[in-house]
């Protein structure tokens, strides 16, 4: 059975992004080591599961993409997870502040001119799973594969942990302080006892954690 792991970029102060899903802080200390770790992370996955607002994203940006973390995004199976009913085709019609963030921090000559084929050959097929969140994470455990790889956004990460879905953690903590913003281990029904399995750090003073639940 395949295991479900959670990647997120994380505050000191335990946010994954701002009080309006702001993530520029994200980009101000990743460098290259830190990519290439998140680059690993990504290539290893069998799918990557996310929330439909991190979904419509996601296809927004990385069809159009030339940067390395685009190729596992886009080539990669995607599951989009939304109890209130959700279409790929939906995708890129609302996006966030996130997308705008990225958006932002994206590089000139980053551009692909082949994102409509590619949105249209992966995340145009995309899965969507609307039942019991439960439900559907053991049912992709199930299936052969590298493992399940989550990416949030928030709330779709809160609710994995609470249900405590989560195999495994694979968290990026940056080195800033936000003050408030979104976390994702605020709905906990009791502590979780994590076991530390690797510490990883980069040039820019973001360090990797990898934890296990006990």
């Amino acid at each position: 059975m395949r295991k479900v792991v959670l990647k997120m970029s994380v505050s000191i102060d335990g946010f994954v992004s701002g009080p309006n899903g702001e993530i520029d802080w994200i980009f101000k200390s990743v460098d290259a080591d830190a990519k290439a770790w998140v680059v690993n992370i990504l290539s290893g996955a069998g799918v990557h599961i996310m929330g439909s607002r991190t979904f419509r994203d996601m296809a927004a940006y990385w069809p159009a993409s030339t940067e390395p973390f685009a190729a596992p995004m886009n080539e990669i199976p995607k599951v989009v997870f939304s109890q209130k009913g959700f279409t790929p085709s939906q995708a890129g019609e609302f996006t966030t502040t996130a997308f705008k963030d990225a958006s932002g921090a994206r590089r000139a000559d980053s551009y692909s001119s082949n994102a409509r084929s590619v949105w249209e050959t992966s995340w145009a097929n995309s899965k969507v799973a609307s039942g019991d969140i439960a439900e559907e994470i053991a049912h992709l455990k199930q299936q052969q594969g590298n493992y399940i790889l989550a990416h949030g956004g928030a709330q779709f990460a809160r609710s994995l942990t609470k249900l405590g879905l989560i195999d495994e953690y694979r968290l990026l903590v940056h080195p800033v302080a936000l003050g408030s913003g979104l976390p994702i281990f605020s709905a906990l029904p009791k502590p979780v006892h994590l076991k530390l399995l690797d510490i990883t750090t980069f040039p820019t003073c973001i360090v990797a954690y990898v934890y296990q639940p006990v």
